[in-house]
């Protein structure tokens, strides 16, 4: 057993995330593991770009209200306790609803090649009003 050290907390990425959004590595991947977890905090409207996990992703609510939307237009709440699975090679992206901040933890497996994360383009304004408007968070 092992009392793992606090990492510090890190803004997110431009080239991954739209917004104020904050990264706590919970567990990065050892000892033979590939398995990683964050917790990812949102402000208000902030989201992640469109992407896929080659091995999937599983995400569980744990402040807030927030979005998880497929690219073929599936939309979803997470809430706090509340947990979503997104299988392999899905594209989708998450993060706040328009008028609440969202927190979540996020744990995926790294690919034979070490890839946990596939990026792509930004979600725009549009797209994101659409997923509010569904999920009657808007």
């Amino acid at each position: 057993m092992e009392k793992l050290p606090r990492i510090d907390t890190t803004a997110g990425p431009d080239a991954a995330f739209t917004g104020d959004v904050q990264l706590e590595v919970v567990r990065p991947p050892r000892d033979g593991s590939r398995a990683t977890m964050n917790h990812v905090h949102f402000r208000p409207g902030a989201r992640t770009h469109w992407h896929w996990h080659p091995a999937g992703q599983t995400l569980v609510g744990s402040i807030g209200l927030g979005l998880v939307v497929t690219r073929a237009g599936e939309v979803l709440t997470l809430e706090p306790g509340r947990t979503i699975w997104i299988p392999p090679r899905e594209e989708h992206w998450h993060g706040a609803v328009a008028g609440s901040p969202m927190s979540h933890l996020a744990m995926q497996e790294a690919d034979g090649d070490g890839e946990t994360v596939i990026w792509l383009e930004p979600v725009d304004e549009e797209e994101f009003a659409r997923a509010n408007a569904v999920a009657g968070t808007a």
